[in-house]
């Protein structure tokens, strides 16, 4: 079954700035930008920039399980807050995608799905502009998922992150032997 994520979940512009954003020590609204965003795709709450804000609707908040998708660059994919980030907001032009129907899909695998292939080759062909891509709210929200089950929606998580974990040991593992023979040979170069 498929389902389109309008049905699922809410699509909202990240909050437009009028200037530009400037960091108040005392700051108690965080801000949540591109930089945020990790390769793993979630998103680093650690760094987040923190500014004076007067009013800020609940509306405008992210909270634990919002995904900040990427509308703008070469890369199109989404991050997931996979924990509280407090008072915080997302920026344009980024979008947060909130899931409402918690029933039926689980945040972390939209979040995996707006990744994959299918909604990669979508997304990219409803992109507008030239020199700068650009994602529409409208694109995400007509973006059509495939629902499995909760159970089996779990199980695809749990393995493509423990594929994404495995990939990491390996390419570390490639680098550690790579150092690993480059001073054996080094030493034998030497004639130690």
């Amino acid at each position: 079954m498929k389902v389109n994520i309008k049905k699922l979940a809410t699509v909202q512009t990240g909050y437009s700035f009028r200037s530009r954003l400037e960091a108040s020590a005392g700051g108690k609204v965080a801000v949540i930008q591109m930089k945020d965003l990790l390769h793993n795709n979630t998103v680093d709450c650690s760094e987040f920039v923190k500014i004076d804000m007067d009013a800020v609707k609940d509306r405008h908040l992210a909270r634990k399980g919002d995904l900040v998708f990427r509308s703008r660059g070469q890369v199109t994919t989404a991050a997931i807050l996979m924990e509280d980030p407090g008072k915080a907001v997302v920026t344009a032009p980024l979008l947060r995608i909130r899931v409402t129907k918690l029933n039926k899909i689980l945040p972390e695998y939209l979040n995996w799905y707006i990744s994959q292939r299918d909604a990669q080759i979508f997304l990219t062909s409803r992109a507008k502009g030239t020199v700068q891509k650009m994602i529409s709210k409208q694109a995400i929200e007509d973006l059509e998922v495939f629902l499995p089950t909760l159970e089996q929606q779990k199980n695809i998580v749990e393995l493509a992150s423990l594929s994404a974990r495995e990939q990491s040991l390996l390419s570390t593992l490639a680098e550690k032997r790579e150092q690993y023979i480059s001073t054996v040979l080094m030493r034998f170069a030497k004639g130690e």
